[in-house]
């Protein structure tokens, strides 16, 4: 009987040694998968990621729109992804967008306090099972004024992510920065092609003029993720090897 049980417990251990790891994304609209991808300009660099992986990790993304560090939890997400986690995955965390909303009490977060206590309670969780939490800073919004400018519109939030990562010794990767440098180098014009920017009757996917200078198109989700990619490389955290 003790040999069997010896067996089976092997076997089990052997099952759980064999899964794949899992890189779980949780955010915002930024990163999030969109309905109807053929068709729809619209993507999250999430929604793009899994091309510059090799097949060894799974990625969940299972960031959504208009979430914020609060609703995020609120509304059950954090929970379907804590259930999930186990040693040697990943959790990139990436919020700040929507935490800004002072008309929303469902979203709105301060960020030197409620903002950063998210944060770290999501970091504390993650650790707890294992896994290794990512923070990243929100991606930049194309805002050039008149003189060709970039105006950062996140304020304090991006600098919280940065204190959290330092006080908790969490990787990190700043987003905000990288993409700050994607779209000044494209400039104030050529910019317009990493974002959502179409006349009436150019694309048939939007009735009317379209101007949207926080979402991506496909070329901007893909050249945010591959900025993304890049920064995990160097993180030494274990996510390199499945990085094509």
């Amino acid at each position: 009987m003790n040999k069997k049980l010896s067996i089976i417990f092997l076997f089990l251990s052997l099952m759980i040694w064999a899964q794949k790891p899992t890189l779980f994304l949780i955010g915002d609209s930024t990163m999030s998968n969109k309905d109807n991808p053929e068709k729809n300009p619209e993507h999250g660099w999430g929604q793009v990621l899994q091309q510059f992986f090799a097949s060894g990790i799974e990625i969940q993304n299972h960031a959504m729109n208009g979430r914020s560090s609060k609703s995020f939890r609120t509304e059950g997400r954090w929970d379907k992804v804590e259930k999930q986690l186990k040693k040697g995955d990943f959790v990139i965390i990436q919020f700040g967008h929507n935490d800004q909303k002072l008309k929303d009490s469902t979203k709105f977060t301060n960020p030197y306090t409620q903002y950063r206590a998210n944060l770290e309670r999501y970091v504390t969780e993650t650790r707890a099972k294992g896994a290794t939490p990512i923070l990243m800073t929100s991606i930049t919004r194309r805002n050039f004024n008149e003189n060709g400018v970039l105006v950062d519109t996140h304020k304090e939030y991006p600098l919280v992510v940065r204190l959290v990562a330092d006080a908790m010794k969490v990787p990190f990767v700043d987003m905000q920065l990288l993409t700050e440098q994607m779209e000044i180098s494209a400039g104030p014009e050529k910019s317009k092609l990493l974002h959502l920017h179409f006349k009436e009757g150019e694309n048939p996917y939007y009735r009317k003029d379209k101007a949207d200078d926080t979402h991506l198109s496909r070329l901007g989700a893909e050249t945010v993720a591959k900025l993304a990619v890049n920064a995990l490389k160097t993180l030494n955290i274990g996510l390199e090897k499945y990085i094509k």
